[in-house]
């Protein structure tokens, strides 16, 4: 079966099907994917921020906004949303600065405030990589729900 090979750029996300592979490459800002196994419908959202508190800017930045949206067009592809779980990435600290600083704090910031997002919609994380001071490329298959993790100088990771 021909698969396409999806990029979700920074502040965007991208919904698709089996046996799609979605990709986005991660540093403070934290990749969400959101995966219905029984009809292989799957979402990768990238977001930048925490909290959408300028509601004419792109939604699709803030893990508030970006969730709700990408679950809606994962209903309209088929998934049933009782059965959608979570994987989340990233959040890492990417530059050195105090984590009191806005920068800083930037990807714990926002690792909290999908788990709060998440727990809002009752979807379960089943796994996370997150944290950290290393970026890190995802690619979600959507065949099976599984992540691939590259990182610089890092075993390859799947979960």
């Amino acid at each position: 079966m021909e698969f396409q090979l999806i990029t979700v750029s920074i502040a965007d996300y991208k919904v698709s099907h089996s046996p799609d592979i979605l990709r986005t490459i991660l540093g403070s800002c934290v990749g969400i994917c959101l995966y219905d196994l029984e009809n292989k419908v799957g979402g990768l959202a990238h977001i930048m921020l925490p909290e959408n508190n300028d509601k004419s800017t792109n939604p699709k930045k803030y893990a508030d906004s970006a969730i709700a949206l990408m679950i809606d067009e994962m209903v309209q592809n088929g998934a049933n949303p009782e059965l959608l779980v979570a994987k989340i990435i990233g959040g890492a600290s990417m530059f050195k600065m105090p984590e009191n600083s806005f920068i800083g704090s930037i990807g714990i910031n926002n690792v909290q405030k999908v788990r709060e997002v998440l727990d809002k919609y009752h979807i379960n994380i089943i796994a996370e990589d997150v944290l950290g001071d290393y970026g890190r490329t995802v690619d979600f298959f959507l065949e099976s729900g599984k992540l691939k993790i590259k990182s610089l100088g890092r075993e390859d990771k799947e979960m």
